[in-house]
């Protein structure tokens, strides 16, 4: 076995990009790498690379010979292949087209001003409360959880049930635990959408069912939204606190004009890590690409977080900068055809967040030392179990 970097690279601080992705980058570009389930896979740590490769239908989530797939991880969920070579793009358009008007300028505008007073309301509750308080347990995991139960038309007294389900969905130390979480997360959107059929509403659930037949696809995929819709989003806004309270000046800032929210915003989704593991895509056949050749088969991983701060792309990449030109869109939501569906619903949420919580409570910050906070372990996104603030 070849002595390979085993990524990813361990940091100090869940706000850092380790160095190490940087001189891997600067050394050799695509580069090989070893993951932690002991395979070797391409490395992709450059905003062009990432941005030529998230764009190239010649890479899918799909391998050749998935029995022989390289893996990225134990997690079913995004540690190796899903679905099959030959009806991978097909069914990756349709499910595009369904799940679109999901997420329409139109159904958005409705849902932001529901999504304002979902944070109003949090925020109400939080400065009711004694100092310190677990910020993550009051508004980053409830506020997420709420929105998507609300766009998916989920029941709200099912809100702990499937939060428990796509906690464990998350694992990646024990692979039948997280697969079984899966099929039972595919098992209940499927009879969700069953119950739509008879009793529609204003929802993405009843839209589907409206127009499909029983189709096991669109239940994992809806499981997955539901998955992805809030876990992120909790991340964000845990990390996006962090960010701005070591950013003073910034944060100073946001505070006299909260318009500057959805600049804040971008510079939170651009720096914020809560994942180093990548993004796992196999070549369909051979690429070339940066004076190298990926061959069928391969893996590449493709790590937003990354490229995200590639100092060829931003000045000073590490540096939080709310007025930062947005000349070249960060990464974290993908690119091309394979941008994430869900971008303008995490948008909405933050912006929420951002534009309130430090004019509801100017004072906030942190109750112990940010290195002191009790992080997750184990799991697909790093994060914090707990955000102790005071004010």
């Amino acid at each position: 076995m070849r002595s390979l970097p085993t990524i990813p690279f361990e940091r100090s601080s869940l706000l850092e990009v380790p160095e190490a992705y940087r001189e891997l980058r600067a050394e050799k570009g695509i580069a090989k790498v070893r993951t932690p389930a002991g395979d070797e896979v391409w490395l992709v740590s450059g905003y062009e690379d990432a941005r030529a490769l998230f764009n190239d239908g010649r890479l899918g989530r799909s391998h050749p010979d998935p029995d022989n797939a390289p893996r990225l991880s134990g997690s079913p969920l995004l540690g190796g292949p899903r679905g099959d070579v030959a009806t991978e793009k097909a069914e990756h358009d349709r499910m595009r087209r369904l799940f679109m008007p999901a997420f329409s300028a139109r159904r958005m505008k409705r849902l932001s001003g529901h999504v304002g007073t979902l944070v109003d309301e949090r925020l109400e509750h939080l400065a009711k409360l004694t100092p310190p308080a677990d910020l993550h347990a009051e508004l980053s995991f409830p506020l997420p959880v709420l929105v998507i139960c609300q766009l998916l038309g989920v029941p709200f007294e099912d809100r702990e049930y499937f939060s428990g389900l796509s906690y464990r969905m998350g694992d990646m130390r024990d692979r039948e635990r997280a697969q079984a979480a899966m099929d039972e997360m595919s098992a209940y959107t499927a009879g969700l959408i069953e119950c739509k059929r008879h009793e529609p509403a204003e929802d993405v659930l009843s839209d589907l069912a409206k127009e499909l037949d029983d189709d096991g696809t669109i239940a994992e995929l809806a499981g997955s939204l539901l998955f992805a819709g809030h876990e992120t989003t909790v991340n964000r806004i845990d990390f996006g606190v962090l960010l701005l309270l070591a950013n003073p000046g910034q944060l100073g800032l946001l505070r006299a004009d909260p318009g500057l929210a959805q600049g804040a915003v971008e510079e939170i989704l651009r720096l914020a890590s809560p994942s180093l593991h990548g993004l796992a895509r196999y070549a369909h056949e051979d690429i070339e690409i940066g004076g190298l050749t990926i061959r069928r088969g391969e893996a590449v991983v493709i790590t937003p977080g990354a490229a995200n701060r590639d100092e060829r792309i931003y000045p000073d990449p590490d540096a939080f900068d709310l007025r930062r030109p947005l000349t070249d869109p960060h990464l974290s939501f993908g690119y091309g055809p394979r941008f994430c569906i869900g971008a303008s619903l995490a948008r909405v949420e933050l912006e929420a967040v951002f534009s309130r919580l430090f004019q509801r409570l100017p004072t906030l910050r942190l109750a112990v030392p940010e290195r002191e906070l009790p992080r997750t372990e184990g799991r697909i996104a790093d994060g914090y179990a707990e955000l102790p603030v005071t004010w």
